[in-house]
């Protein structure tokens, strides 16, 4: 199906149930009017970090299906595909290969390899300083060949995650090929995973270089286009990158909300959020959770950075078994502009806070993307965590069909599945009608109306109190 004004949900393949038939099951069992889209989470052979270190694109995972099982949830669903495009795996035939034959592989150039990137083939003190990165040190990996040498090869995230040199002829073939299949089985859009950190020069921050950006952007879209697919870049920085997207044509991603609407519930002030969801564009997707964790730098000038302070210390102290420890080196935690927790515990698993969290996102511009944990009112797996020890963990619980039956079955869970379905199926959500706030103390008021001025529906929210009212035509 084509890309509808309905609500997404965001889901492992093996987060529902076991697998993609399982999947399938549950959404047209429990959320049939509730979901109009699918955002499946890397499905793909992967070697690492849940499917984001991709081996390869052309098959599905056979422990989550195939092909056809993906086909069957986008037979009445829009779909939505990641592909890694700064990346691939340590473990993929591509690295292998480059591992094998080093000069004499046709991939010899498709990663990033320290020797030709930088003059002198080492980054000065200087340089390393001024790159975006995710270590402590420049981000490499030693890269071991089969004729005993060895060279710095660029790896911004795990050793598992190879960076793609994407001035490469051959990597530009490996996007086109990836890109077309996804279109040729039914990709509506392809989400562009750490998208800003593709591009890369000397001399620069390495994150979101422009023009290369733009024109990395372009290229993509321009392979989708027979398909009537759309690129979704994932980024996560100031709003001011995804505006700059945003201005020429793209949809971008609403990260920016979740951490103004946690403000707003713990402090009963609403006009940071107000000015937000006045100023924020149409064609966005808006999130309060992630198979990530809630993004604080993604509100960085939206808020005085008092008040962000504020929201984190909230998170910890109301939140429902949100600790720091969890967001710390002890548990692979290195991104401090993440806070890992549901976004149900984020609001110490309260129904009356949680269900108009989900109020205001659903009324915001845009259309509103749901996390399977969220989905279902989900808790911070503590179990989960403390066996893996991995921070996200917390917010990456596998849920069986027999939990799944009973969750659907809390009043919270019920109540989120008849918002859901009032957004996907009132005209009043027009994703180019108008949106008015009015925001005084506690007091917010956001009223949508359709382009054509037939549809309204309000909402009326005590911040405060964690109560509201929705009013429709």
């Amino acid at each position: 199906m084509k890309f509808e004004n309905k609500i997404m949900l965001i889901t492992y393949a093996d987060s529902m149930g076991s697998d993609l038939k399982d999947l399938k099951h549950v959404i047209d069992t429990y959320y049939d009017n509730a979901v109009g889209g699918v955002h499946i989470l890397p499905f793909f052979p992967s070697s690492a970090d849940r499917g984001f270190a991709p081996m390869r694109y052309d098959i599905v995972d056979p422990k989550f299906g195939t092909w056809d099982d993906v086909a069957a949830i986008g037979r009445d669903r829009y779909m939505m595909y990641d592909f890694m495009i700064n990346h691939i795996s340590r473990q993929s035939p591509y690295f292998q290969d480059f591992l094998a034959k080093k000069d004499e592989s046709e991939f010899a150039d498709f990663f990033i390899r320290y020797k030709d990137f930088w003059p002198g083939g080492e980054p000065m003190p200087e340089q390393v300083d001024k790159i975006y990165k995710r270590k402590p040190r420049a981000p490499y990996i030693d890269a071991e060949f089969a004729d005993g040498t060895t060279e710095k090869v660029w790896c911004t995230f795990t050793e598992e995650q190879i960076d793609i040199n994407i001035r490469s002829a051959r990597a530009q073939k490996f996007f086109r090929d990836t890109l077309t299949q996804m279109g040729e089985n039914n990709a509506s859009i392809v989400r562009l995973d750490a998208f800003a950190y593709a591009a890369k020069k000397p001399d620069t921050n390495c994150f979101f270089v422009e023009p290369d950006t733009t024109e990395l952007l372009q290229d993509m879209q321009h392979v989708l286009d027979p398909y009537g697919a759309m690129v979704l870049p994932e980024i996560h920085e100031h709003y001011t990158i995804q505006f700059q997207v945003a201005e020429k044509g793209y949809w971008i991603y609403d990260f920016a909300i979740p951490v103004l609407t946690l403000y707003a519930l713990y402090s009963g002030d609403g006009q940071y959020l107000a000015k937000w969801l006045e100023m924020s564009p149409k064609h966005q997707f808006t999130t309060l959770d992630t198979h990530d964790g809630l993004g604080i730098v993604d509100v960085k000038d939206l808020m005085p950075d008092d008040k962000i302070e504020y929201t984190k210390d909230k998170m910890f102290s109301e939140g429902a078994n949100v600790k720091r420890v969890y967001n710390t080196e002890a548990y692979h935690v290195l991104d401090v502009y993440q806070v890992n927790t549901t976004y149900y515990s984020a609001l110490g698993n309260d129904d009356d806070a949680y269900l108009l969290a989900r109020a205001i996102q659903f009324f915001a511009r845009g259309v509103p993307m749901v996390y399977y944990v969220g989905a279902l009112a989900g808790v911070n797996d503590i179990e989960f965590l403390e066996a893996s020890k991995e921070g996200r963990n917390i917010l990456r619980h596998y849920y069986t069909l027999d939990e799944i039956d009973r969750e659907v079955q809390r009043p919270v869970v019920k109540d989120l599945i008849g918002l859901m379905e009032f957004r996907n199926s009132h005209p009043a959500f027009d994703i180019e009608g108008d949106l008015e706030v009015v925001s005084e103390g506690s007091h917010l008021v956001i009223k949508r109306t359709s382009s054509d001025g037939a549809a309204w529906a309000t909402l009326d929210a005590d911040l405060a109190a964690h109560t509201f009212e929705i009013t429709h035509s």
